[in-house]
């Protein structure tokens, strides 16, 4: 087997990392350590940004003194990725690395007596449920389940496991002409016959078993019944929980078929009795996204994320509380214009910490429920992503857009917080990473918009630099504090631009007027906010404001193309990569029509709604006569959300117009780019051509 080289073109140094090394079988067909790398330049590359190791599954031990997660690395020339599982003390310290082998890991946690940690594999063929040591020595398969399993979870008292598996509740072609068992092709008889990046043969199912040694089956919780749980297509275990006694098993679900579901973001959380094989819906009657339920230690009490509009993704992200011996509700944000996230119960069961965007970084807040208050727990410039409690402290992961996702040990009095996990130091120790500045910029009514400015390494204000404006995508996905291995603002600052980033009209973070303004009014307030935006940073003698690009994916990607048809030659390039061209042809070709119903205001054919006539009189494609900038089109193949005939469609236009253009398909991808070669293929292209519209005429 080749040796898992996850460097990317990078020197390498002697030496070995500083993660202990568990002597166990599951490392036995290679010893591989993550090598100390020397890099030949101090600022970002795409080999460099690829070399990251990617943090993620983060969980407690029971006892809460051990923190067990995984950690991804990329090999370009084998374009795959490896994940291994790590242990580290809640103080610090030393991580042991207790996998390495070539079969990634997934779903880690610890059994609730704390004496195994479990995880998935495929080493024995199919994705199956396998236990080890907690110093990862004695891998051992637990479970045998025809077809293989998605992920699972035990009950609290250890005598139960519930597991997620895809089953066939449709008939298939040959299943109705069993003479032509070799006919390629599907009968679609409803909507909801593809989602995200998957035609839908299957719908994902729970089952129960008993906790054995060996688990070859268990009982379908949802017999028949032709939706999913979790939620497609982001949903995990963690809308799949036992409350504490281990007598009922909660889960997600939403629970419509055909155009009915399609429209529908009326997800609900149910409750199966182990004892009885009853359902009940907890929470009936509330009728958008209900989601990710938690539990109080005790059990009296669950936790979860609501949003109460049918249809609308980014409605405010509320928090609930039930007494689950009475049924009565408490909305403990009512007052809190801000969403709500990753809810985490105190020991004592007494408040629950969650996470919160304000003015775009995510902090932890933290609720006290005896009298409702919630104070904020943490300030800076980052992104907390996770929270957990670890006795009197809290374990927590943060990124930034200068630094991927680490482990922190959290003081919840001061805030002050500790890196533990260092995964990327020897990296990060070596880059110069660009300055990254927060500014308020007046917007064309008079507001005042958070703009990030992010500036090259080894920045000089005495020379010109062209200059980006990015355009978010969601369209409510706040230009926060995030790191991405795509929109990385450290590279293109690395590539010698300057990036403007606003928070325009459309995000939240900023109450929850200033969020949906966006809905009903693509083309309108959020757009001039762009411009905003730009026009201002353009005024400092250190931006070049005759060589400026604009670029954006998915909304993002929408933006550009409109703004390609209304800048009066702000910019000197384009790059659009998933975006909205044609919006009748896109309300008719995505599978989540509650988001073109909301957003977009309901359908084209509809000449009595204003709404509706207003967004698509602003779709791009009717601009196309005023295009006159180089553009750059990118689409994913797999990309069912927003299909890559937009993309095409923008292409062909701009090249009939005359305009230079390129067009970068990449079939295998959806709505993101994946995997390892075509990612670094992405910022290859994007840099070129960047490079080619907005440098080369000024060497």
């Amino acid at each position: 087997m080749k040796n898992k080289q996850i460097l990317l073109g990078l020197a390498i140094v002697t030496g070995l990392c500083s993660c202990e090394k568990a002597d166990n079988n599951s490392m036995s067909d290679k010893s591989y350590q993550t090598p100390k790398t020397k890099l030949e330049s101090d600022v970002m590359t795409p080999e460099v940004l690829w070399s990251f190791g990617r943090l993620g599954g983060e969980n407690l031990s029971p006892d809460q003194k051990t923190i067990l997660y995984g950690v991804t690395y990329f090999n370009k020339e084998e374009n795959r990725s490896y994940r291994d599982l790590y242990t580290l003390s809640v103080d610090g310290g030393t991580p042991v690395q207790l996998t390495n082998t070539s079969k990634n890991k997934y779903n880690e946690i610890w059994r609730p007596d704390g004496k195994k940690i479990a995880y998935l594999s495929a080493a024995s063929g199919s994705m199956q449920m396998w236990e080890m040591n907690p110093d990862g020595s004695n891998p051992v398969q637990v479970s045998d389940i025809d077809g293989g399993i998605g992920g699972f979870n035990y009950a609290p008292d250890g005598s139960k496991i519930a597991y997620i598996k895809e089953v066939h509740e449709e008939k298939t072609v040959p299943d109705l002409y069993p003479d032509l068992p070799k006919a390629n092709a599907r009968v679609i008889n409803d909507m909801n016959y593809r989602h995200w990046d998957n035609w839908v043969d299957t719908y994902t199912h729970i089952f129960v078993a008993d906790y054995s040694n060996k688990i070859t089956t268990g009982k379908d919780i949802m017999p028949g019944e032709k939706w999913s749980s979790p939620v497609k297509p982001f949903g995990g275990m963690e809308q799949v929980v036992w409350t504490p006694d281990s007598k009922v098993l909660a889960y997600v679900s939403r629970k419509l078929q055909g155009v009915e579901y399609a429209k529908s973001t009326n997800s609900d959380i149910y409750f199966y009795d182990i004892a009885t094989g009853k359902t009940m819906n907890r929470t009936e009657g509330m009728m958008g996204y209900d989601m990710n339920p938690v539990f109080s230690p005790d059990g009296s009490k669950m936790a979860w994320e609501s949003m109460e509009r049918d249809g609308y993704e980014s409605d405010k992200n509320r928090l609930f509380v039930m007494d689950l011996a009475t049924g009565e509700k408490t909305y403990y944000t009512k007052d809190f214009d801000q969403n709500i996230a990753h809810l985490t119960w105190s020991n004592n069961g007494k408040a629950i910490f969650f996470i919160s965007d304000w003015h775009a970084t995510d902090e932890i807040y933290k609720l006290n429920l005896s009298d409702g208050k919630i104070t904020k727990l943490t300030d800076g410039i980052h992104n907390y992503r996770s929270v957990h409690v670890a006795g009197d402290a809290l374990v927590a992961t943060m990124v930034s857009m200068s630094k991927p996702s680490e482990i922190y040990k959290v003081n919840p009095t001061t805030g002050e917080a500790q890196e533990i996990s260092l995964i990327n130091k020897d990296i990060l120790s070596q880059l110069e990473m660009g300055k990254v500045e927060k500014r308020w910029v007046k917007t064309t009514d008079n507001k005042q918009m958070l703009v990030w400015v992010i500036y090259p390494p080894h920045f000089d204000a005495n020379k010109k630099y062209p200059t980006l404006l990015y355009c978010q995508g969601g369209p409510q996905g706040t230009v926060s504090q995030f790191w991405s291995y795509r929109w990385n603002f450290q590279m293109m600052a690395a590539d010698g631009y300057i990036v403007v980033a606003p928070n325009r009209r459309g995000l939240p973070g900023f109450g929850q007027a200033w969020n949906e303004q966006i809905s009903g009014d693509y083309g309108g307030q959020n757009m001039k906010d762009y411009l905003s935006a730009i026009d201002a940073v353009k005024q400092e003698k250190y931006v070049d404001e005759d060589h400026l690009g604009c670029v954006g994916a998915s909304y993002g990607g929408f933006s550009v193309y409109w703004l390609a048809g209304h800048h009066n030659k702000r910019f000197k390039a384009f790059i659009a990569h998933d975006g909205m061209f044609n919006l009748e042809a896109q309300y008719l070709e995505t599978e989540e029509m509650w988001f073109v119903n909301w957003d977009l205001g309901g359908p084209f054919w509809d000449k009595s709604n204003k709404i509706a006539q207003r967004s698509y009189a602003n779709s791009p494609h009717k601009f196309v006569q005023n295009w006159d900038t180089p553009i750059l089109i990118i689409h994913g193949g797999k990309d069912y959300r927003i299909v890559e005939t937009q993309g095409m469609q923008a292409f062909n236009a701009a090249r009939l117009r005359g305009i230079p253009a390129q067009l970068l398909s990449l079939p295998e991808e959806n709505h993101w780019v994946l995997g390892v070669q075509n990612g670094i293929l992405w910022q290859r292209t994007f840099a070129s051509w960047l490079d080619k519209w907005l440098k080369e005429d000024k060497k």
